[in-house]
């Protein structure tokens, strides 16, 4: 019997970085709609879901041929809601309203339009094969977070390394060859349903990978303009 793998896509309203970024047209199509695309092209992801708390979206994602049953109730739609939480809803009503529940969660986001399904499905197969109950996409650090700075103090304020807060180190020299190699999540997580129940996460202890070249997640309007700016290189 072949797994239930469902991809959940959250399209939250009301983002304050960029407005209505969801939906905004990128080359003529709602920004939902590239990462949509590629997740119809798996091969594994058998079921695609949004997570919306707007109707007016809701409309919009039908038109563009998503799916989503049930809208997103408020209070896990705020600014400062944990992700987990409206994911934890959505199963729940899947289970209660359909007798459905899936074997792996492939959590997805419109604001990340340029990830490939096949990378998505390299990170799906990780889980596949047992050998990790969880996977990411990552990418490598354009800047090494070693070379972090922070601003701190009350009425005086200075700047100090984010990690260490050594002032003294901000004007030393930085090679990152000294540093290990570092990564930042691209915005891809793959898990087993299990893991969301056990840990309260849709990572586990130990987390399988794909290390893809690079990752544009869109917040403002600089990013979006870059995405444009690639999509126009791309043709």
């Amino acid at each position: 019997m072949s797994k239930k793998i469902l991809a959940i896509i959250g399209l939250r309203s009301g983002s304050k970085g960029l407005k209505d970024k969801n939906i905004k047209k990128l080359n003529g199509k709602p920004l939902f709609n590239y990462i949509l695309s590629n997740a119809k092209k798996s091969k594994y992801i058998n079921r695609i879901v949004f997570s919306t708390d707007s109707e007016k979206y809701r409309k919009i994602i039908n038109k563009y041929g998503g799916k989503t049953p049930f809208l997103r109730p408020k209070k896990y739609s705020k600014d400062n809601s944990p992700e987990i939480d409206f994911i934890k809803d959505l199963l729940k009503s899947l289970k209660r309203k359909e007798n459905y529940t899936p074997d792996i969660i492939v959590r997805l986001l419109a604001t990340c339009p340029f990830q490939k399904t096949k990378d998505i499905d390299d990170a799906i197969r990780i889980v596949l094969k047992g050998d990790y109950n969880s996977s990411v996409l990552i990418s490598k650090a354009k800047q090494h977070p070693e070379k972090a700075l922070r601003i701190i103090g009350k009425k005086k304020k200075y700047v100090t390394t984010y990690i260490d807060k050594n002032p003294l180190k901000v004007g030393s020299k930085l090679n990152r060859q000294q540093f290990t190699e570092a990564f930042f999540r691209s915005n891809v997580l793959v898990c087993k349903t299990k893991i969301i129940e056990k840990h309260n996460s849709l990572s586990s202890n130990k987390n399988g990978f794909v290390i893809i070249p690079y990752s544009v997640d869109i917040d403002n309007i600089e990013d979006f303009n870059y995405a444009e700016y690639l999509l126009k290189r791309i043709k």
